[in-house]
């Protein structure tokens, strides 16, 4: 990966991580629905000039309600339950829940569209959930008695984990359905659906006192920077190295959110926490093929031999 690749590379990393400090603000004044609902609706205002793009106009009216469909699955509902999850538990810990999205659509690619992972990726599914699972019961309080303040952090992690799952719903449909469409269309056109979909929801839950402007200003930066910007990263860095290269990203994500929470927000960070976060990671690996089996064996027999 050259220099600049890998600028955008970190660059996009330390975006999408600071996604849930931006929510997390956001959402304290405004409230999880229209956090969201002003996240999509001015991430798609700024990429409306996109479909000026050769080609993008076209696609978008050729397949309009499936892309405008997707973004009920892909932001809407996501970008809610993570808005709802940070007011409950750490940005750092939404952030680790958040990389078992690729996990996630191995299993739903699994189900649906009978891709049948390998003896690897399967490996990978089962140490990742194995993972969270683990994360759940220590955060949660799950190992004791179930207090109050634990049922909310339990509710805020199912609701990082269903967001996860409406993401891997939204991949598989988008492979079966939006398959051969110019990025840029279903990027800007699914936002735009997410838009229509949590207008009426967001206004119906409008904050009866009038947001700061530290809100406003968290509520932008995460539709414009962590939204606009980041898809245009992403998909640059697909056309330049590749998707499985450009999928490496969900393991920064974690680490940027850490380090904003603790020096933004002075989050706790617990071994626990850190420990879980690398079984993720490392089920993430494995289950999207971007690490395998064979080779983390080779490399632990090549150590021992040494």
């Amino acid at each position: 990966m050259s220099p600049v690749l890998l600028l955008e590379f970190l660059a996009l990393g330390a975006l999408w991580g600071a996604s849930f400090l931006f929510m997390r603000l956001g959402a304290a004044d405004f409230g999880p629905l229209a956090t969201a609902g002003l996240r999509v609706g001015i991430a798609a205002v700024v990429l409306l000039p996109l479909l000026a793009w050769p080609g993008v106009w076209r696609d978008l009216r050729s397949r309009a309600l499936p892309i405008l469909a997707v973004g009920v699955l892909n932001s809407a509902i996501p970008f809610a339950l993570f808005s709802y999850a940070v007011m409950h538990i750490s940005t750092g810990l939404t952030s680790i829940l958040n990389a078992t999205v690729p996990m996630t659509g191995a299993l739903v690619a699994w189900v649906w569209l009978k891709e049948r992972p390998g003896a690897s990726r399967l490996l990978g599914l089962l140490i990742g959930f194995g993972g969270v699972a683990l994360l759940v019961i220590g955060k949660s309080g799950l190992g004791g008695w179930l207090r109050a303040s634990s049922a909310d952090a339990l509710l805020a992690m199912g609701a990082c984990l269903l967001a996860t799952l409406c993401y891997g719903i939204a991949a598989s449909y988008t492979k079966r359905f939006l398959s051969g469409l110019h990025p840029l269309a279903t990027t800007t056109g699914s936002l735009w659906g997410a838009t229509f979909a949590l207008a009426l929801p967001m206004t119906l839950s409008w904050p009866t006192q009038a947001p700061g402007l530290q809100a406003w200003l968290a509520v932008t930066a995460v539709a414009v920077l962590c939204t606009a910007v980041a898809y245009g990263l992403f998909f640059h860095l697909i056309a330049q190295a590749g998707p499985s290269k450009a999928l490496t990203v969900t393991f920064l994500l974690p680490v940027f959110a850490l380090v904003y929470g603790v020096v933004f927000l002075q989050e706790e960070v617990t071994l626990w926490m850190l420990g879980c976060g690398l079984v993720v990671l490392l089920g993430t690996g494995l289950s999207t093929g971007l690490l395998r089996a064979e080779m983390l064996w080779r490399k632990k027999t090549r150590s021992s031999m040494r």
